[in-house]
């Protein structure tokens, strides 16, 4: 039977190429994902660790308890004497001392170079080692910064970032903007940096001690063990020669344990859509794959009859389809995963937002995408021929050679109407069971993916049978290219089961399309009228997490002409009832004309020390109105009670925060922390005459550390996390357009082949070659249709459910469709079948009328 399927599948040429290509798609657009999924992860993880090679154990300062400060007046716990101490314990090989730290730079266009990752924009020493060298950078151009007006930078910050030697740099470390001359370019294996999302800067010894430091000291110690010394046993050795009060020790695995937990939770993302995308390929490929073997097996009934007739038993006949399905699995699993590769280092660009840095890194094939490819290309190939051929064998040989096609028993078709319609009606019920729903519990989510798998996949069971009325309903339309349309529309519905498995695909892309997009501009227009809403400032000044808004910029911002208000605010934590509540400190003076409150109860007249005022969602969650006291403590780690008085109530309100509190009281809740005296936020109110961005910039010194934001670029911001899930619904209509457009077209082939004769006989009769392209064209853009409107139907009502479930963690969250996205949509899949058809159709026209007539 092996001969048998060899000269099968070579004798169908045609056959074997357009079921290659469909089954090499499917493997291609899976398997690619895959490893898309674990290059990005393997990327973002290097991108946010550290090469700790050649470390055995890191020394850092003991840092002070919570809530206390380093006593004053002693010395620094890592300085040179340290340095000396360390290297002359028994086991150590080479100490390495560091000084760290962080600094934000400008590009030369004067845009700041932030890095979303954490440690992303490094600031380190050069520390030169005995030989005069500093072994974790490798200078390529000009030379080390010597003096505290230069500085040198890494070769990829700074072609990124369009610096040259000589070039005067704005950067900052954690307050006023500073300005050095760029006198160095290096190298380094730091991954953080050469992933292409960080940025690097190096200072001289003296002046990062300055900036990071207190003089003399280092910001931790690096140690290398000799051979035979474990990094245990030297941890035990420097703790107990400069004692567990003064410095502490990492081992280098405990370093990569840390490291690992939090790369693990960055990258977790990076994985789940990398999965979504995989099984969105693996269900919408499986159609494809499924539908091309049917028709297959379908049409070769006759050839099977014929074996049958000569003596091959049914289990011959089905080895040998399964024999040729497993070769041909194999050759396309090989392509498929070469293809898929390609479609790997295509993804991060299809996928960048904002045009934002995305870490790059080798291509990382494992196991898992090599497996994926076989279990596609040859597990479901297999799977997708056994089940028609199995059913093919059982059919008599005399009753298979009167017929090329068989159509479904009617008890089968009445199975497959009962269940698709208790699948559609239980989906359905369970999204409207939701449509009070007041949150988004687990339950409740569980009951919207349920119910939108079940509406899609009942839908995708009843179709053979939705086909007949939707498609002679849709007849109306093609009828109006006259013959050539009244023959497409009963060529489509000559085998209704085929032409529902053909546009299976564009069902169910069309409903994640369209299900995503209306989620995520309903979210959108919710977002941008919750921020509008508490928002009344021209223009909002923010400070990195990590610094703050000193008093002088702070006044430079007010002084600049054009600006009426500038109000200042301080953000802190409270503790209160367990939970962690941010504080807004504010100074009520001029707050109207840069923040809308709108108070239930009390009002901020009153606030001063001791007074605090709640949101509603605060108020309810605590069990608290106005004159109500509150016990709170400052934060984490402290055990001090402050008691505060609630002065009043106001409706959520994004700009104001859970509490709003007495600004220097707030600025004072950490009173140890380095920016206590800073200001989190300017918000700016223009006069009559108004305000450029441009002139606010320069009162803040072009600090890179700070955002300035219009109204509208903030309130664009707001929704900005919805450009995730709008790439993501794009890269879904991109995957599924692609597999839609081959399934039509491998139809379409395979359906030109079996109606060859009856193609001939209308070119005989007279209908010309446009005539043909026009029915084929009609005939695909009619399928496509029909899928559109049950896709259409399937997202539109998943979206529907989830609104009153967003409710409950979106206020003012309402149902909006996106008409401009739903028309989008319509159009690509309808060009989607007329491209599909454009090979079938000219081939088709092209046939010649005698050799088709005289084809058997």
């Amino acid at each position: 039977m092996l001969k048998a399927a060899l000269r099968n599948a070579l004798a169908h040429k045609a056959h074997l190429v357009m079921t290659v290509l469909a089954v090499c798609l499917g493997v291609a657009f899976f398997s690619g994902t895959l490893v898309f999924g674990e290059t990005s992860t393997a990327a973002n993880r290097a991108a946010a660790s550290e090469n700790l090679a050649d470390l055995s154990v890191r020394v850092s300062p003991k840092p002070p308890k919570p809530g206390e400060s380093a006593p004053r007046g002693r010395p620094p716990a890592l300085d040179d004497a340290t340095v000396a101490k360390l290297a002359g314990i028994s086991g150590v090989d080479s100490v390495r001392p560091s000084i760290s730290g962080s600094a934000v730079l400008n590009t030369a266009d004067g845009n700041p170079m932030r890095s979303a990752k954490r440690g992303g924009n490094r600031a380190d020493a050069w520390i030169p080692g005995p030989g005069g060298e500093d072994p974790r950078f490798s200078i390529a151009q000009g030379h080390t910064p010597r003096t505290g007006d230069e500085i040198a930078l890494d070769a990829g910050t700074a072609a990124r970032g369009k610096h040259k030697i000589g070039d005067e740099i704005t950067l900052a470390t954690n307050g006023p903007v500073m300005h050095k001359r760029l006198v160095g370019i290096v190298t380094t294996k730091d991954t953080r940096v050469s992933s292409g999302t960080g940025t690097l800067v190096l200072f001289d010894k003296v002046t990062a001690r300055d900036i990071f430091g207190q003089p003399g000291a280092y910001s931790s110690i690096d140690l290398t063990a000799r051979p035979g010394t474990s990094d245990f046993d030297l941890a035990k050795r420097v703790t107990d020669t400069l004692g567990a009060d003064r410095a502490e020790t990492s081992t280098a695995s405990d370093l990569v344990a840390q490291q690992d937990r939090y790369v693990s939770v960055l990258v977790r993302s990076n994985e789940k859509v990398a999965l979504i995308y995989a099984l969105v390929a693996l269900f919408i490929g499986s159609f494809l794959i499924v539908n091309t073997f049917t028709m297959l097996v379908a049409r070769r009934s006759r050839e099977i009859a014929l074996l049958r007739a000569i003596g091959a038993s049914r289990r011959q006949v089905v080895r040998s389809l399964l024999i040729e399905a497993g070769l041909v699995g194999l050759l396309s699993s090989a392509l498929g995963l070469g293809l898929g590769l390609g479609l790997a280092v295509a993804m991060p660009h299809l996928m960048t937002i904002d045009g934002s840095a995305t870490p790059t890194g080798p291509l990382v094939i494992g196991a898992t995408p090599i497996a994926a490819a076989l279990f596609v290309g040859v597990g479901l190939t297999v799977l997708s021929a056994w089940l028609p051929s199995r059913k093919a064998s059982k059919i008599a040989p005399v009753e298979a050679l009167r017929a090329v096609h068989q159509p479904p028993s009617a008890t089968a078709s009445r199975y497959r109407a009962v269940a698709g319609g208790l699948l559609t009606f239980g989906g359905a019920a369970l999204l409207i069971s939701l449509s009070g729903a007041e949150d988004a519990s687990d339950e409740n989510l569980q009951n919207a993916v349920f119910g939108t798998f079940g509406l899609i996949v009942g839908l995708l069971m009843l179709a053979p049978i939705l086909a007949v009325p939707m498609i002679r309903a849709g007849g109306k339309l093609t009828t109006r290219f006259g013959a050539a349309g009244r023959l497409s529309r009963e060529n489509a519905l000559r085998d209704p089961r085929r032409t529902a498995a053909t546009a299976s695909a564009v069902i169910v892309s069309t409903a994640l399309v369209v299900g995503l997009a209306t989620i995520a501009h309903s979210s959108a227009q919710a977002l941008d009228r919750q921020a509008a809403a508490g928002l009344t400032a021209d223009h909002l000044i923010t400070a990195d997490q990590m610094t703050g808004i000193d008093q002088v910029t702070a006044r430079k911002i007010a002084d600049t002409p054009g600006v009426r208000t500038a109000s200042a605010i301080a953000d802190g934590q409270i503790l209160l009832g367990g939970d962690n509540l941010s504080v807004t400190g504010v100074d009520p003076a001029g707050l109207d004309n840069v923040m809308k409150l709108d108070f239930v109860s009390g009002s901020l007249k009153d606030l001063k020390a001791g007074a605090i005022a709640v949101s509603e969602t605060t108020a309810r969650e605590h069990h608290l109105k106005a004159g109500s006291r509150a016990k709170t403590t400052p934060g984490f780690g402290r055990d001090d009670i402050r008691t505060y008085t609630v002065i009043g109530v106001y409706r959520d309100n994004p700009t104001a925060g859970p509490a709003i509190g007495d600004r220097a009281e707030i600025q004072h809740l950490d009173e140890h922390s380095e920016t206590s005296q800073y200001f989190t936020r300017v918000l700016v109110a223009a006069d009559k005459n108004g305000v450029s961005k441009a002139k606010l910039l320069d009162a803040t010194g072009k600090n890179p550390l700070l955002t300035v934001q219009s109204r509208d670029e903030f309130v664009a911001e707001a929704s900005g996390a919805m450009g995730i899930v709008i790439n993501l619904m794009y890269g879904l209509l991109f995957l599924g357009g692609a597999i839609s457009a081959i399934g039509i077209a491998n139809t379409l082939a395979m359906s030109i082949t079996d109606r060859t004769r009856e193609i001939g006989a209308l070119r005989a009769i007279g209908m010309h070659r446009a005539g043909i392209r026009t029915m084929i064209r009609l005939e695909a853009l009619t399928v496509a249709a029909f899928g559109t409107i049950l896709g259409m139907v399937s997202g539109i009502s998943g979206a529907w459910a989830v609104s009153s479930l967003a409710n409950g963690s979106i206020k003012q969250y309402e149902f909006i469709l996106p008409w401009g996205t739903l028309l989008a949509t319509c159009a690509l899949s309808l060009a989607v079948g007329i491209l599909a058809a454009a090979l079938p159709a000219r081939r088709a026209a092209g046939l010649s009328p005698l050799e088709a007539v005289a084809e058997s």
